[in-house]
């Protein structure tokens, strides 16, 4: 007994079955197993508004729109990954430089795949010359960060990695904008019978919206391409000291020593170790002291660059003054540097010198602190409004366009950008400041309290606080007056009438410091 079908053979399809069966299927969305035209003679055309005719209709457009969905999923997760790294750096993935560079060149590469995909299917000849501009910028970046050695050596292969993915992505743009052009017509030519040349609005809209999107892009790339000419240039500037690596070869920190470690006599010679505040301590502190040396009031000093400050590399992310205090400490070992210290120290520097030197009671011989932060009003440094602002600016620094106008309009040196007056605008340090942000109420606050309680008491410091600062802000006063209590040999607190936060600035500040240090070193 034989089953029995209603269907009829192939050969017995009527051309009013086939005509009628694509009417049905026209009433559906069309997909990519749809049939387009009736098998009956006639190959009729279809409307060139008819959703059926699109370039989704070719496995290659799919295939590739696909692939960059993929691409966009992988460059959205490592764009993440490198955010928190800023804050937190992941095992492995420390980078020498800022942090903020690769973090760019990813958000311009998850930009570009996310303005790819929502304009997929109206390719342009402006999208196209504009994909094509944008792969040439990324190329010469590329050319940049892997040609200067410094550059490569602080970005390492996170940077690296960020910068070549952002080239691929553009030359994947013009690769998927080719393809999705090729298709349009191949589709149109077979289901209209013509290639259309007419827009609709929402096409034409499509079509301006990522021209304007793109040359935004276009721009960023040109300011990031001029920043980093600027950077390879300021890193041929040769630090005067010796960088030692630190925290198990992760890093280099700058030292810097003048005069001979003993005198006439063969007696070793007590030698001043600056520490920086806001700056780094070739911005303004050095000068002192150097003016010092050469007027015989001191014998020998040292300083070094905390990490992202000057000469010295970036450190791994949380960095609180006492990891930074050990960097130091490992440093000066390898520079084969003893002392004994005189601590000299300016703002936030002097949390960190307060916490070496309790670490260091046998080295240590007395502090001089210059308008020193105390720990009391660390939240000056560690408050929440002060690091978002870091961190957009950090964001922001791989445009340099502050660093741009400097060197156009105002004339900045490379000396300037480094340790000079447009140090506050190095990507290095800002990140340094933000690091410090992030934990100057917690650990730091816990290491400075320690050291507070470890410190001896009997060893001698001064106190030298700026005029204006204590007549302007009353809590700074007290601040200045807690530290006088800091041990129980306070030698003079001297407080400098005219005199910026930068006491140095001021004659009589400058004077009297280098008077007070003379004191300091040549005490018994």
């Amino acid at each position: 007994m034989g089953l029995w079908s209603s269907r009829k053979p192939d050969d017995e399809v009527d051309d009013g079955d086939a005509e009628s069966s694509y009417n049905r299927s026209r009433l559906r969305d069309p997909d990519e197993t749809t049939r387009l035209l009736p098998p009956a003679a006639g190959h009729r055309h279809l409307d060139p508004d008819d959703p059926a005719v699109t370039p989704y209709n070719l496995l290659s457009v799919r295939s590739l729109r696909w692939v960059s969905i993929i691409l966009l999923v992988i460059s959205l997760l490592w764009w993440i990954l490198l955010l928190i790294s800023i804050f937190v750096t992941p095992p492995g993935m420390h980078s020498r430089g800022s942090g903020f560079f690769d973090f760019a060149y990813t958000t311009l590469a998850t930009g570009s795949l996310a303005a790819l995909l929502v304009f997929y299917v109206t390719p342009s000849r402006s999208e196209q010359y504009s994909w094509i501009a944008l792969s040439i910028l990324l190329l010469v970046d590329t050319i940049i960060i892997l040609s200067v050695p410094r550059i490569r050596w602080e970005e390492g292969w996170v940077g690296i990695v960020s910068v070549i993915g952002a080239t691929l992505v553009s030359a994947w743009a013009v690769l998927c904008d080719r393809v999705v052009e090729y298709g349009k017509v191949e589709e149109e030519e077979r289901l209209t019978g013509r290639r259309e040349t007419r827009r609709s609005w929402k096409e034409w809209l499509s079509v301006f919206a990522v021209t304007i999107i793109l040359i935004s892009f276009i721009a960023l790339s040109v300011l990031f391409t001029g920043n980093l000419i600027i950077r390879a240039w300021d890193l041929t500037l040769t630090p005067p000291g010796t960088r030692y690596f630190v925290d198990n070869q992760k890093y280099e920190v700058h030292i810097f020593c003048l005069g001979d470690v003993t005198n006439s006599h063969g007696e070793k010679v007590t030698t001043a170790l600056l520490e920086g505040g806001e700056d780094p301590v070739e911005c303004g502190l050095e000068g002192w002291a150097r003016d010092a040396f050469r007027n015989k009031t001191i014998d020998r000093y040292c300083y070094w660059d905390r990490p992202g400050m000057g000469f010295s590399e970036n450190a791994p992310s949380p960095l609180s003054a006492g990891m930074a205090v050990d960097a130091l400490s490992e440093a000066l070992s390898r520079a084969d540097e003893t002392g004994p210290w005189v601590l000299v120290s300016h703002g936030v520097g002097g949390i960190y010198s307060r916490i070496f030197a309790s670490r260091h009671t046998m080295e240590v011989k007395s502090l001089l602190l210059i308008d020193a932060l105390p720990e009391s009003q660390l939240e000056r440094i560690g408050s929440a409004g002060r690091g978002f602002v870091l961190w957009l600016r950090g964001i922001l620094s791989p445009l340099g366009v502050d660093r741009l106008m400097g060197v156009i309009f105002r004339g900045r040196s490379r000396n300037d950008r480094v340790i000079g007056r447009s140090a506050y605008q190095n990507p290095k340090q800002i990140k340094a400041k933000l690091q410090e942000n992030l934990v100057a109420t917690t650990f730091t606050r816990n290491e400075v309290v320690a050291a507070r309680a470890i410190l001896p008491r009997d060893i001698p410091f001064v106190v030298v606080s700026s005029g204006k600062a204590v007549k302007a802000d009353k809590s700074w006063d007290d601040g200045q007056r807690e530290l006088t209590e800091l041990t129980d040999n306070l030698i003079a607190w001297d407080v400098v009438d005219h005199a910026p936060h930068e006491v140095w600035n001021d004659p009589q500040g400058r004077v009297l410091l280098e008077k007070r240090v003379g004191e300091l070193v040549h005490q018994k």
